[in-house]
């Protein structure tokens, strides 16, 4: 049978399907949806882009530093130089997320819904505040529209085959914040700088999306798709806890239970452990539950009610507060009134008894400054309520507010007692965040990702200052160091040559006053081994030579030769040193006698007839070295014994000392290798905290910047930078032996605590 040239197989005519081909066409309904808001996402990236540059100038005009302005008006250029292919970019990919919304990919293992925030101590800072601050931006709309963006997504769902939920929406917060940042990612800007075009994508992009949202679902009901949705719950992401309000309605019911349904089982593992070892030790460390027989466990969403009553009335002053016996006068108050023993449930008294055990170790830490102390305790009310709210405030590392508790105890670490804390930008911003807790926390746990994003750009700022004055202070003190090394090697090279030795006064002047600064110079710029400083330390072998006493006819001949090219290596060598000219002109005039009464020597000791036939042509015209002397060299009259130099004899070793110090200090105790306190010494790392025992009453803090090997200082800066306290390794061991100093503990607070209270539980489990 002939085939008919002009039919064409179908099978051959459709394109092959790669795994991620858009196959699946998208619904009329859902198109518009996507080109409305692609339009309007667009127009509000150009009012980002419009408004950036005002920002940006803003911030280069509050700059502290050049380095600073420098950074932000290079932003403003990259920001010009590449608006055009972000836009498009970001306008791309969301096309490309609602092509994909029709098909699955093949071959790929789906994506994980949730990650472990475990992993985040091991990002480097910058990645931590940038997820931050995402995190926050994300919470806030899902907080603010969570009704809307929950019913575009039910009704997106009705329309495809994959089901999304809010972070997997295209036009979800989540979604859109991770293509702004993959969008920008080729900008080559600072950390600063892109949380500040963070937070103008917030600005002008996220707090329009309740208008996209309500755009959205209106032209999906007219298109008939659930034109009847209910106002309910939005869609749950995975791995999220469940909404305050949600938790305390659902175990209201349950007696004894205050916590919430949790999805990560690791998490409800380590909160049943704590409980189990608190169940252990109940009646021996902890009292014993009396319960009345009548006894009515109040729900978790009550007890928020009566820990927010006595946040607002916490006092200052936290040392004589506790929490556990207040909350019972106000239960004892709720009874009376309702005629109704009423107790805390089962699992909240253990998140209590949590909670109070870890405030008792933060409170007696040594660690944490006193004043800050009692800023710090006020807020275990609300870390209570966190920990109420959401257990994986126990067993995640990154939880918002566990992290912000950390973040200020390490920023508090070089804090001094004696500091002037109404003065002082960190303890006004602790005392801020902590204010703020206390009267705007209700049970909403965001705002302890926004004050963690806001002081992680505070501390962020400080740490940049401090480093760059630390990173000045370890310049100077290696600079110093070189210094010191090469004024050891000029003291050998003079002593070397002038002790011992009986010279003209002038000389040794010049030789310790001036020349040591022109071998000063040169070992610094060139080293020891260097011609250079060969040839410095020859002209001053030369100059000790030429003023020294000689007899022999060929010494003469010598001084002859030698003179002129002296004098010139002499002043060409402490104007180089940049000696004052001054004195400079002293010198040569009193060097030049010297010389003139070198040659009468001479001529005293030559006999008359020798005088004539030795005597170089040059010397005889007047074209001696010092030929522009009043007199001829060889005619000068006897030399007097007024004339004859002041002489010196270097008996002393000669010591070069640089401006301010001293040498006369006590000579060190000298300890053996294998001294504890030596290994002490040996074990500090730079960065490491110390407090110093100053007297009875002050204590210095601060933190080893440097050990200069050279010199072997131990050098120490405050948490500004400012270098405060240089110590030997044996004036540090001596400290070490008799208890004036104490290392600090630099883990992270919350952690210390948290194994402390679990080691403290098994020993009492134990006893």
């Amino acid at each position: 049978m002939k085939i008919d040239a002009n039919v064409v197989p179908l099978n051959k005519s459709a394109p092959e399907k790669s795994p991620t081909s858009s196959v699946g066409r998208l619904p009329v309904a859902l198109i518009q949806v996507r080109d409305k808001a692609a339009q309007q996402l667009k127009q509000s990236l150009q009012a980002l882009f419009d408004n950036a540059d005002d920002t940006l100038f803003e911030m280069a005009d509050r700059a502290t530093s050049n380095a600073e302005q420098n950074a932000f008006f290079e932003a403003m250029r990259d920001l010009r130089l590449k608006r055009k292919s972000i836009e498009r970019g970001f306008l791309q990919k969301i096309f490309e997320s609602f092509a994909n919304l029709n098909q699955y990919e093949i071959g790929k293992p789906p994506p994980l819904d949730a990650v472990s925030f475990d992993t985040l101590s091991l990002v480097q800072n910058d990645a931590l505040e940038e997820s931050v601050a995402l995190d926050a931006m994300v919470a806030k709309v899902n907080s603010r529209d969570s009704l809307a963006l929950g019913h575009l997504t039910t009704r997106i769902n009705a329309l495809i085959s994959k089901k999304l939920d809010n972070k997997t929406n295209p036009l979800g917060p989540t979604l859109l914040c991770e293509i702004f940042l993959d969008s920008c990612s080729g900008l080559g800007v600072e950390i600063k700088v892109k949380l500040i075009v963070l937070k103008l994508f917030e600005k002008y992009v996220l707090s329009d999306l309740d208008q996209l949202y309500a755009n959205a679902n209106q032209n999906l009901i007219s298109a008939g798709i659930l034109p009847d949705l209910k106002s309910g719950p939005a869609p749950r992401t995975p791995g999220r806890a469940a909404p305050a309000s949600r938790v305390s309605r659902d175990d209201s019911s349950a007696p004894g239970m205050g916590g919430g349904d949790y999805a990560d089982e690791g998490v409800q593992e380590v909160f049943g452990a704590l409980q189990e070892l608190l169940s252990q030790v109940r009646g021996s460390a902890l009292p014993r539950r009396q319960l009345p027989a009548d006894a009515l466990p109040i729900s978790s969403n009550d007890l928020m009610r009566l820990l927010s009553h006595m946040q607002q009335r916490a006092p200052a002053q936290v040392d004589d507060f506790d929490l556990r016996e207040q909350l019972e006068l106000l239960l004892g108050r709720a009874s009376a009134k309702t005629g109704k023993s009423r107790v805390v449930g089962e699992v909240d008294e253990d998140v209590i008894n949590l909670v109070s055990m870890l405030f008792e170790f933060i409170l007696d830490d040594r660690t944490l400054p006193d004043s800050l102390k009692a800023l710090i305790g006020r807020l275990q009310i609300p870390m209570l309520k966190v920990a109420v709210l959401d257990k994986t405030f126990f067993s995640r590392g990154s939880h918002p507010a566990r992290r912000l508790l950390n973040e200020i105890a390490s920023a508090a670490l070089g804090w001094g007692d004696q500091d002037d804390a109404q003065r002082d930008s960190l303890y006004q911003k602790i005392e801020q965040i902590v204010q703020s807790l206390l009267n705007d926390f209700v049970d909403d746990p965001i705002i302890f990702s926004e004050l963690l994003a806001d002081f992680l750009a505070f501390t962020g700022d400080e740490r940049r200052r401090s480093e760059l004055l630390e990173q000045r202070t370890r310049d100077a003190e290696e600079g110093s160091a070189k210094a010191e090394l090469a004024r050891r090697e000029v003291e050998h090279a003079l002593n070397d040559r002038l002790l011992g030795k009986k010279l003209p006064e002038v000389v040794v002047r010049l030789l310790q006053e001036a020349w040591s600064k022109v071998l000063m110079l040169t070992c610094l710029k060139h080293g020891i081994h260097s011609a250079e400083w060969d040839a410095a330390v020859a002209t001053m072998d030369d100059l000790v030579w030429s003023v020294e006493p000689h007899d022999d006819p060929e010494a003469r001949m010598r001084l002859l030769e030698l003179v002129p090219g002296l004098l010139k290596a002499l002043r060409e060598g402490m104007a180089s040193a940049a000696f004052d000219p001054f004195s400079t002109s002293e010198f040569f005039s009193q060097l030049e006698a010297l010389h003139v009464q070198a040659f009468q020597r001479f001529k005293r000791n030559l006999p008359e007839a020798d005088i004539g036939e030795s005597e170089p042509q040059g010397l005889a015209d007047g074209n001696a070295p010092h030929a522009d002397l009043d007199l001829p060299l060889l005619d000068l009259p006897p030399v007097e014994a007024a004339d004859e130099p002041a002489m010196v004899e270097v008996v002393e070793e000669i010591v070069l000392l640089a401006p301010g110090e001293d040498r006369s200090a006590e000579p060190e105790v000298t300890l053996p290798d294998d001294d504890e306190a030596l290994l002490q010494v040996d074990s500090l790392r730079v960065g490491s905290w110390v407090e110093f025992q100053e007297d009875e009453e002050h204590k210095l803090r601060c933190k080893l910047a440097a050990v200069i090997k050279p010199t072997g200082k131990f050098i120490f800066v405050n948490r500004t930078g400012m270098k405060v306290l240089e110590k030997t390794r044996m004036g540090l061991a001596v400290e070490f032996r008799r208890g004036a100093i104490r290392l600090l503990d630099d883990a992270l607070l919350f952690d210390r605590a948290l194994e402390s209270v679990i080691g403290n539980l098994r020993k009492l489990k134990g006893a």
